[in-house]
């Protein structure tokens, strides 16, 4: 029992290490500084354009590698090196931000890239490691357990971040600017030396069956994930689960994403919104335990569709905010359920896969997660458009067209219900004893 307390805290402060990277770096820090300091003396929608260019390569880099990457780590059951490589590649990459100069942009970004990619490709290793590490009655709430850690390691050293561009005189340095520069070496520091803990701490089945060499395993590897897709487009549960997740997914990155750019849109200030991200880190802590809990008690199942109501509810809401004071209780209820939801998706999701073939399952699941946040946007933007289009009266004057535009971002955001009622409705056709007889069937 000892030795399982203490892989499930090694595991677990994984997610303590890394979102340090998903805090301080791609939700708070990266995109100002990129905008402010290394696309310095650009057009403003020039530098926007540049970010969301290297989100979006590194982010579809990932997710058409991670299936792959899974079926080659199960092959040859060295899940736990390909974490450390991405791990650590994601570290050396967050160190690098730190030495790039101002106005080069072309080098921030494709540092950024590369630290993205060591990001998520070591978190599909991640996940797929909690079936090693806790028994199918404890999986939800060591699932949330470990979501909970992460809400609490990226905000305390969010804070502390937070702290050191407000104050930067208390900790010897001249101005804000530098105070963000070492901002990115404490992440660094934080995730590659937590990241140990994981690689003492944590143990890996013997799952793969090749012995050859590397390049065997890389080919065993292809040959897997092309059976697996396979398989997958005939185990209809897993299948009906992937589609309904990729459709609520979504809609919780959407709302991630686009919450900072929305609240400004509505003209709340910046500070602001960086104090909605830190209520949203800690009230994620306690949370994502209690739905693990939650999960346990009154049904994993259940307890998603609470959190896609809550979605549901958050986003109405959002429509009809008119000042900060609504955002900070939106941060409130979003940190509520956003760790909840997260955590009892994956930890359902390890039920309906077959054994010995964690990461290459999970492949699968994190390639979704990492194509989520495309409909949502697109969806935002087209009704945004439509609205606009359809309220602006002729010859507007400036004060008619700043009303429209709020009036059409509303619009906007409130369309993302529509992914949350179809994931929804696709969750409820998912069995999960009928996806168990499934496995059975195939393996038999």
């Amino acid at each position: 029992m000892q030795k399982e307390k203490k892989a499930v805290l090694g595991w677990a402060l994984y997610d303590w290490a890394n979102s340090a990277f998903a805090t301080t770096v791609m939700a708070g820090f990266f995109p100002i500084f990129f905008k402010q300091f290394w696309s310095y003396g650009a057009d403003v929608n020039m530098s926007t354009a540049r970010l969301g260019f290297a989100n979006s390569i590194a982010s579809l880099l990932v997710a058409l590698m991670a299936p792959v990457l899974g079926a080659i780590a199960d092959k040859g059951s060295v899940r736990k090196k390909f974490l450390i490589f991405f791990a650590y590649l994601g570290v050396l990459m967050t160190a690098t931000l730190f030495l790039i100069q101002k106005g080069d942009w072309g080098l921030a970004v494709f540092v950024y890239a590369m630290g993205i990619i060591g990001f998520s490709g070591s978190n599909v290793f991640y996940d797929s490691l909690l079936p090693d590490i806790a028994e199918e009655s404890r999986i939800d709430y060591v699932s949330a357990f470990g979501f909970s850690m992460g809400y609490l390691g990226g905000g305390l050293l969010f804070l502390l971040n937070v702290v050191m561009t407000l104050k930067p005189e208390l900790f010897g340095l001249p101005d804000a600017a530098t105070a963000v520069r070492y901002s990115f070496i404490t992440v660094a520091l934080w995730w590659g030396g937590f990241t140990i803990f994981t690689i003492l701490w944590v143990p890996e089945e013997k799952t793969g069956t090749e012995t050859g060499n590397g390049i065997d395993i890389i080919k065993a590897g292809f040959g897997q994930f092309i059976n697996t897709f396979k398989k997958i487009r005939h185990l209809k549960m897993i299948f009906l689960f992937l589609l309904a997740y990729w459709f609520y997914i979504d809609g919780v990155d959407t709302i991630i994403r686009m919450a900072v750019d929305y609240g400004m849109t509505l003209g709340f200030a910046s500070n602001d919104l960086i104090v909605a991200l830190l209520i949203t880190q800690f009230v994620g802590f306690p949370a994502a335990l209690i739905f693990g809990k939650l999960g346990g008690s009154w049904g994993v199942k259940k307890s998603i569709y609470l959190a896609i109501g809550v979605y549901i509810g958050i986003t109405i809401w959002g429509t009809m905010m008119t000042v900060k004071q609504e955002f900070y209780m939106l941060a409130v209820v979003i940190g509520l359920v956003q760790g909840g939801i997260q955590a009892l998706s994956r930890s359902y999701y390890s039920r309906l896969i077959p054994k010995g073939q964690s990461a290459e399952y999970y492949g699968f699941y994190n390639m979704l997660g990492k194509f989520a946040a495309i409909m949502g946007p697109a969806l935002m933007g087209i009704t945004g458009l439509i609205a606009r289009r359809a309220l602006m009266p002729p010859s507007p004057t400036q004060g008619q067209i700043e009303a429209v535009g709020q009036l059409a971002a509303r619009w906007s955001i409130g369309s993302i219900v529509i992914l949350f009622i179809i994931g929804a409705v696709l969750l409820y056709f998912v069995d999960e004893e009928k996806g168990k007889a499934e496995i059975a069937h195939l393996e038999g």
